[in-house]
């Protein structure tokens, strides 16, 4: 099991640096899967306890000038690994004005992800930083476990409104309920609700559209034979909305949402290289 990379072009570094840090904000572990051409960001706490889950999907080819990897099998060529996405995103941290970022899989005393920063010095020498973030190599036996997740079968589906304004709405929400319900239809109207003892505030947005999903694949969602108006809605832990819209450095060029009547939300965050998807449970 082998795996190393390089990062060289400073705006690829940058854009990953910033990816790792919205992960990082996200989920306090994660699993890391590589595989030849891709990397995964994976956090599934199991949906049924109430935990959110991610997939982060990244293209190697656009960040990595290289990247080599030999997985468990040949005919498993993958590499799946545990760990605290902070830790990454702290040393990428120090590297923001690098001339180059290696980073290589090491078993020295336990396994490692080693990530070596060549900062840029006056001297030829020049200056390297190296952090040594632990792993746990995940066993073969436990990888079904971290699979895409299945798309649910949704309601509706609609744009997301300009994220920052999504979240200043949503921060002021937070101090009033730990609970938001998200609504939305065909329309393409979005509201975002809290209702208390003591208060009551909705937002609507309009004119959101709506992605046509149904009709380019032939996916058979619910969605097809509804009455445009009526609203799929769900009820869910603001903290973890308020999570999702603050960690937000990945800057999609498109962001929507699914909603599963009461069940569930699913969100897409799509930006050319990078596509991160997160569902947040309903609560009953």
């Amino acid at each position: 099991m082998r795996f190393r990379a390089k990062i060289v072009d400073l705006a690829c570094l940058n854009h990953f640096s910033r990816i790792i840090n919205t992960i990082a904000r996200l989920a306090k572990t994660c699993i890391l899967r590589l595989t030849v051409c891709k990397l995964y960001f994976i956090l599934s706490d199991k949906v049924a306890n109430g935990g959110a889950s991610m997939w982060c999907e990244l293209s190697q080819g656009n960040f990595f000038d290289e990247f080599q990897m030999e997985g468990v099998a040949a005919e498993h060529n993958e590499i799946c690994l545990e760990l605290v996405p902070e830790n990454l995103s702290r040393a990428l941290k120090t590297a923001q004005s690098a001339k180059a970022v290696k980073i290589k899989l090491t078993n020295k005393h336990s396994p490692c992800l080693r990530v070596a920063v060549e900062l840029p010095s006056l001297s030829s020498s020049g200056r390297i930083v190296t952090h040594d973030i632990p792993v746990g190599v995940i066993p073969r036996r436990m990888w079904n476990d971290f699979r895409e997740p299945s798309v649910p079968d949704f309601d509706v589906s609609i744009y997301l409104p300009v994220l920052k304004t999504m979240k200043s709405v949503v921060e002021r929400m937070k101090n009033l309920s730990n609970f938001i319900v998200i609504e939305a239809n065909l329309s393409g109207e979005m509201n975002l609700k809290i209702e208390t003892d003591l208060v009551a505030v909705t937002t609507h947005f309009k004119d959101l559209g709506n992605p046509p999903w149904a009709s380019e694949d032939g996916c058979q969602s619910s969605a097809q034979g509804r009455d445009l108006a009526s609203m799929a809605e769900a009820c869910i832990d603001i903290k973890k909305l308020q999570q999702l819209l603050a960690g937000q450095q990945v800057n999609p060029t498109k962001a929507l949402c699914n909603i599963v009547h009461k069940r569930i939300v699913h969100f897409i965050l799509l930006h050319e290289e990078v596509s991160l998807q997160y569902f947040i449970p309903a609560i009953a």
